[in-house]
């Protein structure tokens, strides 16, 4: 392949796993951002409180063929609309191209549903624990951090209020003096179609700005991929042993479809032992890294959150490769 066809395979490559991402952000946006806009406290107290279920919803959403639900899940951690359990369920649950693979490959439906309920599991334990340490260690946050998205992202209500002069931070809780400052004077749908549309401008704004970030990171990842070549990744991968697996993991953080591709394969083949293949899986949460970083602006709670899902991937995997557990016939 010349120079010229490999840089058009790698942008064409680049553009189309962030293309498709565009749906699940903008409509994950337009549902924080009316969140923040038009539900009272009552609601949003009602929402976190429902936490201690997020786990389930998550790693069963996890499931899901394609990395969307965890750019999606997040989205919705740095705006403290889901527990931080319920981050990890989706992250340790998702798919990503494995099952794709898996199915072209003719694996049997049964080690297939193994894998994804085994994946599934672990997503659900591993977020109620961790949602149950941050209820006892007392560091569960308070409060949505929408606002906090729209003053990073320079979105906010644009409408020169007073409320917005006294306070410039209190703009970004779209307080309704910021988006209906003549509220008397104007009719019920005028205020409503008013508050869309500054819905739909933030929504679109945080959207763009996180899918511009996601291409450039992820035609960086693609050019070392295609220079170094998915072999490389090959020849440290093979067998079971806590080289593997801890190697395996590593690769499985890296924020692109080629990594959870390899590994599916590697395993189909035989190369990869089965728990070298679980860890590996089970950290592989795609692109749903790389909106963490962009969007939780806390590098060392994101480093956190990165490490813990690593170590939680090692241990699984030396458990299943300890315990010679097989999904294969």
């Amino acid at each position: 392949m010349g120079f010229l066809e490999t840089v058009e395979h790698v942008v064409a490559h680049s553009i189309a796993d962030t293309l498709y991402l565009i749906p699940f952000l903008f409509a994950t946006y337009v549902a924080m951002e009316w969140l923040e806009h038009k539900t009272g406290t009552r609601t949003q107290d009602a929402i976190r409180n429902a936490g201690s279920a997020g786990p389930v919803i998550g790693a069963v959403l996890g499931v899901v063929p394609q990395c969307g639900f965890s750019a999606a899940a997040a989205t919705l951690y740095a705006g403290r609309v889901i527990t931080l359990g319920t981050l990890f369920a989706v992250f340790l649950s998702t798919s990503d191209e494995m099952l794709p693979i898996f199915l072209a490959e003719k694996v049997p439906g049964t080690a297939i549903l193994q894998i994804m309920g085994t994946k599934m599991l672990i997503g659900m334990l591993a977020g109620f624990v961790i949602d149950a340490v941050m209820r006892i260690a007392r560091m569960h946050d308070d409060g949505l951090r929408i606002h906090e998205l729209c003053a990073d992202a320079n979105c906010g209500c644009d409408q020169d209020c007073e409320t917005c002069r006294r306070d410039p931070m209190l703009r970004y809780e779209h307080c309704e003096d910021c988006y209906y400052p003549n509220a008397h004077e104007h009719d019920h749908s005028h205020d409503h179609a008013h508050g869309w549309g500054a819905i739909m401008k933030s929504a679109l704004v945080h959207t763009v700005q996180v899918i511009v970030f996601i291409f450039v990171v992820t035609l960086l990842l693609n050019i070392v991929l295609e220079t170094v070549g998915e072999s490389a990744l090959e020849g440290v991968l093979g067998g079971d042993s806590f080289f593997s697996v801890a190697v395996a993991a590593l690769v499985g953080l890296i924020p692109n479809c080629a990594a959870s591709i390899v590994i599916a394969q590697l395993y189909i083949e035989g190369v990869l032992g089965s728990g070298a293949m679980l860890a590996g899986l089970l950290v592989s949460a795609g692109i749903g890294l790389l909106v963490l970083v962009r969007t939780n602006r806390n590098w060392r709670q994101n480093l956190g959150i990165i490490v813990a899902l690593y170590a939680i991937g090692v241990v699984c995997g030396m458990v299943c490769s300890s315990l010679g557990i097989s999904f294969l016939p």
